[in-house]
């Protein structure tokens, strides 16, 4: 039976792998992005393919993912890839100021959150509904780096955050967890990264389809592993 699946930030990147996978599949996809009207990888795709519906939305506006919502029929796969790098430097990069550190902590963290809590009923509706965040190991609380300060707290924040989710969603028998994408050839990975977009896309697929309450509330690496953090 075909699944539907609704990705954040399917424009670019590991959400437009993903996507294209899935489509070849043939499942539905939900695409979410800031500015379709610049994704023309994906319009593309969405003119040859039936099982590809494009909608704007910033994942930090809870009322544009609601209104979403509305529109939509149940999902079983809801992927919050959407993020971003914010400032690279350390403690004395000129770019880590206010109004980029909030982008980055309402962008990676708040926006999770206010897609699950936007979708949760859709999912509900589903037989076997399954909820997955794209975190980073760059994230975990024992590391050597002295630079990325607000996208590593960022993805330390999400996967807490994914964990207080697996706990509530308990009762609903919705399983939650994070994946580490891998070191993957993006505009935040960088062109010398070790894996292309799809073949981190091909194994996350994999991984994503064998979910279930055992793996509530935990971290994976993009082949499977677990992850401590």
């Amino acid at each position: 039976m075909n699944k539907s699946y609704l990705i954040t930030g399917a424009n670019r990147g590991i959400g437009l792998a993903l996507t294209k996978i899935i489509i070849e599949k043939g499942d539905r996809v939900i695409a979410l992005c800031r500015k379709p009207e610049e994704a023309e990888e994906l319009r593309a795709i969405s003119n040859t393919q039936g099982n590809l519906n494009i909608f704007k939305a910033d994942v930090t506006k809870e009322d544009e993912l609601i209104k979403i919502s509305k529109s939509i029929d149940n999902i079983d796969f809801l992927i919050c890839n959407a993020g971003i790098m914010g400032p690279r430097g350390g403690m004395n990069d000129k770019d880590t100021n206010y109004r980029n550190i909030s982008e980055v902590l309402m962008t990676n963290v708040a926006g999770p959150f206010f897609t699950i809590k936007s979708f949760i009923g859709k999912l509900r509706e589903s037989k076997d509904p399954k909820i997955v965040i794209l975190s980073s190991r760059m994230g975990t609380q024992m590391h050597h780096g002295s630079d990325a300060y607000f996208y590593r707290a960022s993805k330390a924040a999400v996967n807490n955050i994914m964990v207080s989710f697996s706990n509530e969603l308990n009762q609903f028998n919705i399983p939650i967890t994070s994946f580490h994408p891998g070191w993957v050839q993006t505009d935040m990975g960088g062109s010398h990264a070790s894996l292309s977009p799809e073949e981190s896309a091909s194994s996350l697929i994999e991984q994503f389809k064998e979910l279930g309450s055992k793996n509530t509330g935990k971290f994976y690496n993009y082949e499977g592993s677990e992850i401590s953090f």
